[in-house]
């Protein structure tokens, strides 16, 4: 993949340099303004696949989609592009903030799924399975996508999210002390 930049983006669009800089003024504003692009279009392939299901169902989906295994709807194939917006993240609060935003949400949404799903969950287990399951996602993709890790891993992944699950089910313990998941420093 060629280095971003404003000329490659300009020739990609078919538009000017100037134009693009006159939308996106800085490198912060453009990545901000692709994270949101992103995480659109995982939400729309959500709304859409969850619109058809209710009840259990819907959380299976879910998992089941972060982990490239739903049938008919793929997950967006744009993990190097994560993985270069996670390293803009080291060195830009905007993009850090942006990124930090779309998985609290993730999670959130995921946490409300957990609880749907499985009732006795209390609200503090739920919450720390959304975050476990988010941060082995993301570095499950990290190991597939970026490091070559075969995708064949996808199954053996999806199933430690099972028996995370089934563990948080089966004990109805919480882990610790941290009373705010999903809080950030400072």
């Amino acid at each position: 993949m060629p280095p971003v930049s404003y000329d490659y983006i300009a020739g990609q669009a078919g538009v000017t340099r100037q134009s693009v800089r006159y939308h996106f003024p800085d490198v912060d504003t453009l990545m901000v303004a692709v994270c949101d692009r992103l995480a659109e279009a995982y939400r729309q392939a959500l709304i859409d696949n969850a619109s058809r299901l209710e009840g259990p169902g819907r959380l299976e989906m879910f998992l089941d989609f972060y982990f490239n295994m739903l049938d008919g709807s793929p997950k967006p194939a744009d993990d190097a592009v994560y993985d270069a917006m996670m390293s803009l993240a080291a060195g830009s609060e905007p993009v850090r903030a942006s990124l930090r935003s779309q998985y609290t949400l993730l999670g959130q949404i995921i946490g409300h799924e957990f609880r749907l799903a499985h009732p006795a969950l209390s609200l503090k287990a739920a919450e720390e399975l959304s975050f476990l399951f988010v941060s082995l996602m993301y570095g499950h993709w990290k190991m597939v996508a970026s490091l070559g890790v075969s995708s064949e891993h996808n199954r053996l992944t999806r199933n430690a999210v099972d028996r995370l699950i089934r563990s948080y089910c089966e004990t109805g313990e919480e882990s610790g002390p941290l009373t705010r998941i999903w809080a950030a420093d400072g």
